[in-house]
């Protein structure tokens, strides 16, 4: 019956996603014709600038909302996988503070660096906080407490953020720090996503390899060991590949929080709690997720366009305090 319920996940996953992305590349805070739209896809005319428009603003748009959504969904699950922590992704842990505090030092003193640069600072920002939280909780701990690494990944998430303001204030780069932290996709172009696509597809395959370790991984340190499981190596594995989709995602659209809290729970309500099941469910939800908040994002205010950040903190400040409230118990 699992299996069941995973297929049938899965397939409407997939043609919701498939849905959802047409909903992206024919709506936009620009309104263009439907038939401009079909003309673009099928017989494109490059000095129609509303072909233009679709194919080089829409269209990478559109892929890049579906692979952000699936790298912080997937990243999401993973944590809460390792952790055993329900509340745990790459947000709540400083994992996206710590890359944007190095995207802000990337504008303040390295205007003119190449996105291949911004991308390496993204990953380098994401791995400092994310030694920093684990090094704080394991400290001459044997376990990994989760309540423990909530309040230090909020802690240092907040101190991180508080860098990159002041980074902001001193080099007078508030607004281009705003923009980015605020989170959105209006910026992907096909350029930017040819050079993290590779890292983040790479990233959801590893995830999708590493599946089974997490199930294991999720049933305790104990029980994990007792399986055969060197917990060690498959944690690092698993922080690894967190690092590069938390990362990659992070360079592509800001510090979008509340993603990867929210689909692997709701997924999880779906196709139980194997992660060789949650994995696959979650780069669809996110997917999905993403490009439903986009097309909103770009279509409530037309035409001015919301922060995306700003439609899933709406959507996920009470989901998180529902979320703390449900799972306090398995807090314990």
């Amino acid at each position: 019956m699992s299996r069941l319920r995973t297929s049938i996940f899965l397939i409407a996953g997939v043609v919701a996603v498939a849905l959802a992305a047409g909903l992206s590349l024919f709506f936009g805070s620009t309104p263009i014709p439907p038939d401009q739209v079909l003309g673009a896809l099928f017989s494109p005319d490059m000095a129609n600038q509303e072909h233009v428009a679709i194919l080089e603003l829409r269209g990478p748009r559109t892929v890049g909302c579906i692979l952000v959504g699936a790298a912080f969904a997937v990243a999401g699950a993973i944590m809460q996988g390792v952790t055993r922590n329900p509340l745990a992704d790459s947000g709540l842990l400083g994992i996206n503070a710590g890359a944007a505090f190095a995207l802000a030092l990337c504008l303040a003193l390295l205007p003119g660096m190449s996105f291949a640069g911004v991308v390496g600072c993204s990953f380098v920002g994401a791995a400092f906080a994310l030694a920093v939280v684990f090094g704080a909780v394991s400290f001459r701990r044997r376990n990994v407490d989760p309540v423990l690494l909530v309040l230090a990944g909020c802690a240092v998430g907040l101190f991180l953020t508080a860098l990159a303001q002041g980074v902001a204030i001193f080099f007078n780069i508030g607004y281009s720090l705003t923009f980015w932290t605020a989170g959105g996709v209006a910026g992907i172009r096909a350029d930017t996503l040819a050079m993290t696509a590779p890292f983040i597809l790479a990233a959801l395959v590893a995830s999708w390899v590493l599946a089974r370790r997490v199930t294991v991984l999720s049933l305790g340190e104990e029980a994990a060991s007792g399986l055969g499981v060197n917990v060690g190596k498959s944690r690092t594995l698993c922080l690894l590949v967190v690092l590069v989709l938390a990362g990659a995602a992070v360079a592509l659209a800001g510090p979008v929080a509340f993603v990867g809290l929210m689909v692997p729970h709701m997924v999880r309500r779906f196709v139980g709690s194997d992660y060789r099941a949650v994995i696959p469910a979650s780069m669809v939800g996110g997917a999905l997720f993403m490009l439903l908040a986009d097309v909103l994002a770009r279509t409530l205010m037309a035409p001015s366009e919301i922060p995306i950040g700003v439609i899933f903190a709406i959507v996920g400040v009470p989901f998180f305090i529902w979320c703390a409230r449900r799972e306090a118990t398995g807090l314990d």
